[in-house]
């Protein structure tokens, strides 16, 4: 096991414990890096000007300004795990990398809820639209922001200090952070499973354009890949923390391919 002998003096302090993906390195990480920075930065650029266009014609899908918003933060993370590539000891890019890489996730949980809701307003309009259904989901949006809020606080703290009761409630609250995580990814397939077996309401209310059900299923689909993301990340986190020179398989820079395909498959 790495001593913290052999780290920088913090705080804050480096891992001990290994992470999906490992520590870059400047002959693999940076040149995949930077594909995928590649393919983030066009993805950026082309939600943007889906929401400029839809803007000219006095229609705010604020939806293209959410993924736009994902890939401008899934931007920033791969720029700083190429940044980290060439300064190991930079210990605050590893914090900065792990927060962005939270938060950007969620807001593709966010936007499948939301499209959810749709598809359940779209088909049965007398439940999509009952105030209380609104009530429990403007709670569930809540409760989202308050772990994110809450995970993030546990992040940054588990770097700065060493006391090895605080690392462990810090390590306690991530559990039940990538659990709700879990269960929030989740929703958007529970919805479309309670919307489709069902028969339609007689006045259903199609947004957009195109079938409600090629829309069902690419939100089937997305929705599926959120959920092997969500849940690889809380299945790992469960597990027994490894040290950074023993890492588990599922630490490893192929893990880390993996779960990049599958944001930009979402996408």
């Amino acid at each position: 096991m790495t001593s913290l002998s052999s780290f920088p003096k913090g705080p804050p302090y480096a891992s001990t414990t290994a992470t999906v993906g490992g520590v870059p390195t400047k002959t693999l990480d940076v040149p995949v890096t930077a594909v995928f920075l590649f393919l983030y930065v066009c993805l950026a650029a082309t939600n943007a000007t889906i929401f400029r266009l839809n803007r000219r014609k006095h229609h705010k899908f604020i939806i293209s300004a959410l993924l736009g918003g994902f890939c401008n933060v899934r931007t920033i993370t791969c720029s700083l795990r190429i940044v980290w590539a060439f300064n190991l000891d930079n210990v605050s890019l590893v914090i900065a990398a792990e927060i962005l890489l939270l938060a950007g996730n969620l807001i593709l949980y966010i936007i499948n809820l939301v499209f959810a809701q749709r598809t359940l307003r779209a088909r049965h309009p007398e439940i999509g639209w009952d105030p209380w259904l609104g009530f429990i989901l403007k709670g569930l949006y809540a409760v989202i922001g308050f772990v994110l809020v809450m995970v993030i606080s546990t992040i940054v703290l588990s770097y700065y200090t060493l006391d090895e009761h605080t690392l462990k409630i810090c390590r306690d609250i991530y559990l039940f952070g990538s659990s709700y995580i879990f269960f929030f990814a989740t929703l958007p397939i529970a919805i479309l499973l309670y919307a489709f077996p069902r028969r339609p309401s007689p006045k259903p209310q199609h947004f957009g354009s195109g079938s409600t059900k090629i829309k069902a299923l690419v939100l089937l689909a997305s929705s599926s890949l959120c959920i092997l993301i969500a849940g690889s990340r809380a299945v790992t986190t469960y597990m027994t923390p490894r040290p950074t020179g023993s890492p588990a398989w599922y630490a490893k820079k192929r893990a880390k391919l993996s779960s990049s395909q599958r944001r930009v498959l979402t996408m």
